[in-house]
């Protein structure tokens, strides 16, 4: 690394539970000089920051990041992210949230059980000192200690977090308690454990629930082989998949998973891709076929030579892109952020307006609470007028805690992302979920998207009195000497029909026009028909009619002589995947209008086009002329279109549609140009894309609307003394797991089958 290479620094903050702490966190960095940018990913608690060669070290972001109030757990720089001290990082974290949760839970059990008797049954003697005694824990010690500490941080730093409105919402009503010992009056104190614990039981449930979503990001994790079996100096050893080096040869045996993506150089098998792909049926894989780590051999033993370990790893790949997209944020976002980025002092003031005007108008306020005694049991009119005004000031600052607006993007696209993941449907960015769901325009690349990229033999028709079978002995014979693509096709497809090639003498290929040779005692000439006219070739005028009708589904077609005469024709052409139709007709009831770009010549795009039901074709289009394309198209249809291509000549064109996805089997620069990823490689991948995609930014839009409008409706009510303030923890507590249990519910819609009309 150079004086002048930027660093990237990650930092994990257990405490960042919401996209409201990460604003915090964010800002607290982007103060420092030397950082250029901040990444945040709530859904494994990490901050990324990217900094000058002369910027501030892990220690100096980590002082920061406390500074703001939040614990640092671990500091890593430049390094790849350790899934499994990433794991442990959690599960230490959750295992401290259940700890505070039961030190504080019991105390808080035994104050409620004592409360009872005593205010409806018999006064109890020392029942203040007692439930003192019982709630100093729960408030100070572990119980809320890291609450008052992350608040007090905070405020130091000039920030406001959620701490500090759980802070103020069980330190002061526990003091107020403590006047009791002087001046008798209403105890706080039972409130200000409850508030605690309830405050505590929402981070434990949060924590259980954020677990739950992004769990398909811990399985990718975990799926990895842990060893492998190498051979080293003649002998098979088995060593930690970390130390594998590009260029080993590993033994997979059946059953095992395949260590780290490689190429077979020895043996058959099939293997299960489904954790890549999402799809079921076991691939099959032979000599010169890549393999993906992770993946698990059915039945064959493999000797599979290693291509790409650690980070560069396919497994490692999709993990980073859905690292990306959890951490990324959606333009919406925008009004989440402004919202919670006021609301805390915002809140205070409402607070402390609430208090003072109940103190100084009660009779104007008492009438109300009349009203709401013949409905709510909690309500109180008769209660003296300090206590009142206490408790509607304390129900504000419980009741707003804005723990639900800021998990409502977050938990979403977690969701998205790991429900994507586990169906070959990789989004990088939840920009792209927003900018998808608006998308009216789909446009196709030809080779390689719409059809497989490379020639496949389709169809022989044999001259009259000529048998088919001899026709492609024959054809194959000679072209087995051949290494042309169109060759390679043609004697394929002949031995897929069962048919063996025979030995071939006098080989010649006379260019790109066609080739010859002896098969037995017979001189065999293929190629096209000038060729063949040339050679003075009799009979071909009987074959015209089926070379026009063949040339007119877009295939090309070659002609098969022997002695002069004409045997008949062999088709060979990139076929149709077989998804490809059911594909465009799932984009056509989205109602997206299909155009297909390619560079191919106009009758060859026009014949796929009609097969598969493309509305639009653009053909003969060069690499540099499909941007222009779809700057065009941009313009005809505004910034609603989407691009699909797998080439290295479709990276630009990507880039520039408003939505790019790249074909998973394509090239690697083609994938990093996009911005969703169809790791199966079938079309149909780009109809379920977009069904996740609205999915997801629908439950965000109802996550948003939910969180904020359960704040703006609570507030007047906890600040006119309708709400209890232990009701209206109880209430901000189960707001924030709604917004994550809504965003779970994705799983449930999203079956084996792509839905149907599904935007929610």
């Amino acid at each position: 690394m150079t004086a002048s290479t930027p660093r990237t620094i990650t930092l994990t903050v257990p405490g960042m539970g919401s996209d409201h702490c990460a604003g915090i966190v964010r800002k607290t960095l982007q103060r420092l000089d030397g950082v250029d940018a901040i990444e945040t990913n709530i859904a494994n608690h990490r901050v990324r920051a990217t900094v000058t060669a002369d910027g501030p070290d892990g220690d100096s972001l980590k002082d920061a990041v406390e500074g703001a109030g939040y614990d640092v757990a671990a500091v890593q720089s430049d390094e790849a992210e350790d899934a499994d001290s990433s794991a442990e990082i959690e599960e230490a974290y959750l295992a401290q949230a259940r700890k505070r949760l039961w030190i504080a839970g019991v105390p808080t059990t035994l104050i409620m059980l004592l409360m009872m008797p005593h205010m409806f049954w018999q006064p109890m003697p020392g029942y203040l000192a007692i439930v003192a005694l019982l709630a100093f824990p729960v408030v100070f010690l572990y119980g809320g200690a890291a609450t008052h500490k992350s608040s007090w941080r905070s405020l130091k730093n000039g920030t406001f977090n959620m701490d500090v409105l759980i802070s103020m919402g069980s330190l002061p009503p526990y003091l107020i308690g403590l006047i009791g010992f002087i001046y008798p009056m209403t105890s706080f104190i039972e409130m200000a454990a409850t508030i605690m614990t309830f405050h505590l039981l929402g981070r434990y449930l949060e924590a259980l629930a954020k677990g739950r979503a992004s769990q398909a990001i811990r399985r990718l994790l975990t799926l990895g082989a842990k060893t492998a079996r190498v051979e080293r100096d003649g002998e098979e050893v088995e060593v930690p998949v970390k130390e594998l080096a590009p260029g080993d040869i590993m033994v997979v045996r059946p059953g095992d998973k395949v260590p780290t993506d490689g190429e077979v150089v020895e043996g058959e098998s099939h293997l299960d891709e489904s954790i890549a792909t999402g799809e079921s049926v076991p691939v099959y894989k032979s000599s010169g076929d890549s393999v993906i780590g992770a993946t698990l051999n059915k039945e064959g033993r493999l000797r599979v030579k290693a291509t790409r370990v650690g980070g560069d790893t396919f497994l490692s790949q999709v993990v980073r892109l859905i690292d990306q997209a959890q951490g990324s944020r959606v333009p919406i976002q925008e009004f989440a952020d402004r919202m919670t980025g006021r609301f805390v002092p915002v809140v205070l003031l409402i607070a402390l307006a609430s208090l003072i005007v109940w103190l100084l108008l009660p009779d104007v306020l008492r009438p109300i609470l009349d009203w709401g005694a013949t409905f709510l049991p909690w309500v109180n009119p008769e209660a003296a007028t300090p206590v009142l005004a206490i408790l509607a000031a304390v129900a504000v600052l419980v009741i707003a805690c804005p723990c639900a607006l800021g998990l409502a993007t977050p938990t979403a696209l977690m969701v998205g992302s790991g429900i994507g993941a586990e169906r070959g449907i990789l989004i990088r960015s939840g920009e792209a979920i927003q900018t998808f769901k608006d998308v009216r325009v789909m446009v196709l690349d030809k080779t390689g998207t719409i059809t497989r990229g490379e020639p496949t033999l389709t169809e022989a028709v044999a001259a009259e009195g000529i048998d088919e079978t001899r026709l492609l002995t024959l054809a194959a014979s000679v072209e087995n000497a051949s290494e042309h693509p169109i060759a390679r096709a043609i004697v394929d497809g002949a031995r897929q029909r069962g048919i063996k090639p025979g030995e071939v003498g006098e080989f010649r290929s006379t260019g790109a026009r066609g080739v010859s040779g002896k098969v037995g005692d017979e001189q065999i000439l293929i190629g096209n028909r000038q060729l063949l006219t040339e050679q003075g070739v009799t009979g071909l005028d009987a074959l015209d009619d089926a070379m026009g009708e063949l040339e007119g589904k877009g295939r090309s077609v070659v002609i098969v002589a022997t002695d002069g005469q004409a045997l008949g024709l062999v088709a060979v052409a990139d076929t149709l995947k077989e998804t490809s139709v059911e594909a465009i007709r799932g984009m056509h009831a989205l109602g997206l209008h299909v155009v297909m770009i390619t560079g191919d010549n106009e009758r060859a795009a026009r014949a796929v086009a009609d097969e598969v039901g493309i509305d639009e074709v653009q053909a003969g289009v060069l690499p540099e002329g499909k941007v222009d394309a779809i700057r065009a198209l941009q313009e005809k249809h505004g910034d609603h279109v989407a691009m699909v291509g797998d080439g290295i000549n479709d990276a630009p064109a990507l880039t520039q549609a408003n939505v790019g996805i790249a074909i998973g089997a394509g090239a690697d620069v083609a994938i990093e140009a996009a911005d969703v990823t169809l790791v199966s490689g079938e079309l149909t991948g780009v109809v379920e894309a977009m069904h996740l995609s609205r999915a997801t930014y629908g439950k965000i839009v109802q996550n948003l609307i939910w969180a904020s409008g359960y704040n703006i409706a609570a507030i007047p009510i906890a600040a006119l003394g309708l709400l209890h303030p232990m009701i209206g923890v109880i209430a901000m507590t189960a707001s924030s797991l709604s917004v994550i249990g809504n965003s779970l519910l994705l799983k449930r819609r999203f079956t084996r089958e792509t839905p149907q009309g599904d935007t929610q």
